[in-house]
């Protein structure tokens, strides 16, 4: 059993960490895949063009079929699941290969010290390629006829500046961030799948995977904590200015999921208190 354990972790970190086009990647302005800000400002614009004028039904959307929108829904769900699995185990895998130090993850070395290349670089650039093709959830939302709420479009609209901040200013903490949220992303993602195939779940459970986003943003704040403390204490970090763009979109984050929380949830409570009323008026 261990050397079967053994045998596909040294798999695994061959295909995430020692590939290589894992091994080798670089982050070349202009260059490089959407390295540019223009592509990131042209990315965010037409999304929200879009979403307006969809959501106005300035242009009509297709009807689908319910069970070709489960099906195209199921297949989007399984994807990003899979993406998300690959990319928390391969940025911490990364880390664990390459980091220099204990403290790598959270502080980069600045002055030039650190280079947007290597495993953990590539798993930041497909984890800022990935947040392109979540644009999709919105998609299928609309094309659901489901509510669009703020939180869903400022959170994909400005995640994809963020992913961008973290590659341009090789942002510190970034590692512990990139896993962190692939990780919730894989029960998030796995929790819609479930429901994209029919299997449905308590309530309960919906409501566990909007805590662990809000732990996320939780824990992401520890960790600049730790950061902070390497910065001010060990001589700085690299892309300061990218954490504190990232610190207050995770806050402003912190804040909507809260309040979207606390409206489910009294919602939820109410009903349930409406109902119990009821059997006993009967």
């Amino acid at each position: 059993m261990a050397a079967t354990a053994v045998a596909l972790l040294r798999r695994a970190r061959w295909a995430l960490v020692d590939h290589p086009a894992v091994a080798s990647f670089a982050w070349q302005p202009g260059r490089t895949l959407a390295a540019a800000p223009s592509f990131a400002g042209a990315v965010v614009c037409a999304y929200l063009a879009a979403v307006l004028l969809l959501h106005r039904r300035v242009v009509p959307l297709p009807a689908l079929p319910a069970r070709a929108l489960r099906a195209v829904s199921a297949l989007h769900n399984a994807v990003l699941l899979a993406l998300s699995a690959a990319m928390a185990a391969g940025c911490a895998l990364s880390v664990a290969a390459t980091a220099p130090s204990r403290w790598w993850a959270f502080c980069f070395p600045p002055g030039g010290a650190t280079a947007a290349s290597g495993p953990v670089f590539f798993w930041a650039h497909v984890f800022y390629l990935s947040k392109v093709y979540e644009l999709g959830d919105t998609l299928l939302i609309l094309l659901g006829r489901r509510p669009l709420t703020l939180l869903h479009v400022y959170h994909h609209a400005v995640v994809i500046v963020m992913c961008y901040l973290w590659l341009a200013t090789r942002q510190s903490l970034m590692p512990i961030a990139l896993a962190t949220n692939a990780t919730v992303h894989v029960v998030m993602y796995g929790y819609y799948l479930c429901c994209s195939l029919g299997l449905r779940w308590p309530p309960r459970w919906k409501r566990a995977v909007t805590e662990l986003q809000i732990a996320q943003f939780l824990f992401s704040f520890a960790a600049s904590v730790v950061m902070l403390w390497r910065h001010f204490a060990a001589g700085g970090c690299e892309g300061m200015g990218g954490w504190l763009f990232n610190a207050v979109f995770n806050a402003s984050l912190l804040a909507l999921f809260l309040d979207f929380h606390g409206a489910a949830y009294a919602a939820a409570k109410g009903k349930k208190k409406s109902r119990s009323e009821v059997v006993k008026g009967d």
